[in-house]
């Protein structure tokens, strides 16, 4: 059986966002929402940190570490659609809580994980409509 590009693909996407996840639920934080999607972006992870902070969650991983490694693949232009998405996403909410911005990396043999990877200035966009804290 041939098995599409595509679809190896996601499966492992969907792996990493899983230990993404069980990693910083293991860490305090608690899923709010996964793979949240709108016309500008989408967001892997949305959690809530203890403080009641909401952290938008990017999962990257990579086969090696070659140019940069995984967490050097978020660049301006992702950061820019996590941001749209995440301003999406607030503009759900009746009330604006404090954000951040993090980054998990998966390597073979590593997982980092980067709380405040980015802020709203993030890729040349200052246009965002709220601070993160």
């Amino acid at each position: 059986m041939i098995r599409s590009f595509k679809t190896t693909t996601t499966a492992r996407g969907a792996e990493a966002e899983d230990r993404a996840l069980a990693y910083l639920l293991r860490q305090g934080l608690a899923l709010v929402v996964r793979n949240y999607r709108c016309k500008g972006g989408e967001i892997d992870l949305v959690m809530r940190a203890a403080d009641g902070t909401l952290a938008f969650v990017e999962v990257r991983q990579r086969s090696g570490r070659a140019f940069g490694g995984a967490a050097a693949s978020v660049t301006p232009a992702k950061q820019r659609r996590l941001l749209r998405a995440a301003e999406h996403y607030l503009g759900t909410l009746d009330h604006t809580p404090p954000c951040r911005f993090d980054v998990v990396a998966l390597e073979p043999g590593r997982l980092a994980w980067l709380p405040n990877a980015f802020d709203q200035n993030a890729g040349g966009d200052d246009g965002a409509s709220w601070a993160a804290s």
